[in-house]
């Protein structure tokens, strides 16, 4: 074997990604290398790119939604063999602090994030912790499992701290990766009614074939479109995944009495709220979204197993390992052009 490989870098921030030749990463004690069959393109890797999101080191090759097959098997680990399907959780974690210990792993004191602290999949190969393996089933395909990682996930993390239950009313802002995913996670969640809220046309047309009710502010007031449709009432959940101000206040102006808006678009601009009015007099939620579980991570590949969570269906396109193409991704992802997810398939 060649004791070299390819990887799309950030070699410069505010500088388009390039690809390297790079050293071949030998897996440590407790790690796995992964051949890299499929890396998602998030748009957080544009905020890496541009430097609008800070990474540990430079050069650094991106992509943190990773899958592939086992290549090499470190000393030490077990239930693995070369030839396994798994796919990677982001978050290389240390298992013994106390936020480990209260099961809050994304607060590790000592937490690496694949693609901005450790080397990505952005490559040809990635070395990982044995521990963040997640066995990938049969009947899911490498680049599916890759965005379940991320987008899917987050979306899932995202309604368990909402507390979505069956016959909630759900309104999701931001009908991209992460968006997509929620609509079908909702419907598994056995909810009453759900809206997506997006100026993509084509994407409110996404969101109403998984059984959304689309909502453009181009009609109106979201808010008013909204409880028009809820006699008034707004919804039990409001999911944020657009980034925006104004879809982040609009989040809290949509909910019910006692509604929750959960917030895990990036975004670095304050937004004005209605304290009394939407948040005090409804005894309203506010909460943040940060990554998500490893144990979440299995529960989405039962579902995804079971056919109830389809992401080959939110995969736009698929890239090889070319920095212009990427490149290219990453710029669209940065206008809000994006419809769908992307995936490298090396």
């Amino acid at each position: 074997m060649p004791n070299t490989m390819r990887a799309v870098q950030v070699v410069q921030q505010g500088q388009p990604l390039a690809l390297r030749e790079i050293i071949l990463p030998e897996a440590g004690k407790g790690e796995l290398r992964i051949r890299v069959e499929a890396a998602g393109i998030c748009h957080s890797d544009a905020h890496y790119r541009s430097g609008t999101g800070s990474v540990a080191k430079l050069p650094i090759t991106l992509g943190h939604e990773v899958a592939g097959r086992v290549d090499q098997v470190g000393e030490g680990v077990t239930g693995f063999v070369e030839g396994d399907r798994v796919a990677l959780h982001y978050l290389v974690t240390c298992g013994h602090c106390d936020y480990c210990r209260r099961g809050l792993e994304q607060f590790c004191r000592e937490v690496q994030m694949l693609g901005k602290h450790r080397d990505g999949g952005y490559a040809d190969y990635i070395v990982a912790p044995a521990m963040n393996a997640i066995c990938i089933a049969d009947s899911v395909s490498s680049a599916a499992a890759a965005v379940m990682m991320c987008s899917s996930a987050t979306a899932f993390h995202a309604m368990r701290k909402a507390r979505v239950v069956a016959g909630d009313r759900v309104a999701v802002f931001g009908i991209g990766g992460l968006g997509l995913s929620a609509l079908q996670l909702a419907r598994i969640a056995g909810v009453s009614q759900v809206f997506a809220i997006d100026i993509d046309q084509q994407k409110l047309a996404q969101a109403a074939a998984l059984g959304a009710i689309p909502i453009h502010p181009g009609n109106g007031s979201v808010e008013q479109q909204i409880r028009d449709q809820t006699q008034g009432a707004g919804v039990d959940v409001a999911l944020e995944f657009a980034g925006i101000p104004t879809t982040q206040q609009q989040a809290v102006a949509v909910l019910a009495p006692q509604g929750r808006a959960a917030l895990a678009g990036i975004c670095k601009e304050p937004f004005a709220v209605d304290s009394f009015g939407n948040v005090i007099n409804y005894e309203a939620e506010i909460i943040g979204v940060s990554d998500h579980l490893r144990s979440e991570l299995v529960t989405l590949m039962e579902f995804a197993a079971r056919g109830q969570l389809d992401l080959d269906s939110v995969i736009a396109e698929r890239l090889p390992l070319d920095a212009n193409a990427i490149n290219h991704r990453l710029d669209d992802l940065s206008g809000f052009r994006a419809n769908r997810r992307a995936v490298i398939t090396p």
